[in-house]
């Protein structure tokens, strides 16, 4: 292929598109459904977009909150959080909880989720997630451009001391992801994928 085969565009220029591609890309990613409560004990619940896993032992994730959120500032003031599995059916809960409303709503009522206590943290999960992770926070870390200039985007990073997995999604003590009917955040204003048992298949890494 050529060149002319590639739309080429520089970021800082604008990607000269009717939505930027760079979300659609980079995904469809899992979501960050972080719940979390202030110094005074008032709860929060949000998804974030920019969500993953990055270590095995210990297992430590993390989020990226883009701009200043409640999240991001419960988090520095307690130093805990948990993440819960958004699924299928869980969708549109999980959207309502993305609502920008002042820190003192909190989200699990406002999004008709039952929030239950955690075993190793002070957090609540939500109990209708078939899975959820306790986490203390490890780290938190601003993001910067290449040539060094900060940007309003902080990355949360926290290790996961407690798992709750539903029993019905470890038959034989496996886990079955597609049985757990995850959501995934895709590209464009509103778009999300799911994934199904027929679009799984298996590769193995090479010997040594």
């Amino acid at each position: 292929m050529s060149d002319n085969d590639f739309h080429f565009y520089e970021p800082s220029r604008g990607h000269g598109l009717p939505h930027d591609p760079f979300n659609a890309i980079v995904g469809p990613r899992p979501i960050g459904w972080i719940s979390s409560h202030d110094a005074r004990g008032r709860l929060n619940l949000a998804p974030y977009s920019f969500f993953n896993g990055f270590n095995y032992v210990p297992p430590i994730i993390g989020f990226s909150s883009v701009g200043r959120k409640d999240s991001l500032n419960n988090i520095e003031a307690t130093g805990e959080f948990g993440w819960n599995l958004a699924t299928r059916p869980l969708a549109e809960r999980m959207n309502a909880s993305c609502a920008a409303v002042p820190p003192e709503v909190d989200e699990f009522e406002l999004a008709g989720l039952t929030p239950v206590a955690s075993r190793m943290i002070s957090v609540p999960r939500v109990a209708e997630a078939p899975v959820s992770f306790e986490c203390r926070l490890t780290q938190i870390v601003r993001l910067q451009t290449a040539s060094g200039e900060q940007v309003d985007t902080w990355l949360v990073l926290g290790e996961v001391v407690g798992v709750h997995i539903a029993q019905d999604l470890l038959p034989g003590g496996i886990y079955q992801t597609a049985a757990a009917d995850p959501i995934l955040r895709g590209g464009g204003p509103a778009d999300y994928f799911t994934i199904s048992e027929a679009a799984r298949f298996r590769m193995r890494r090479p010997a040594a």
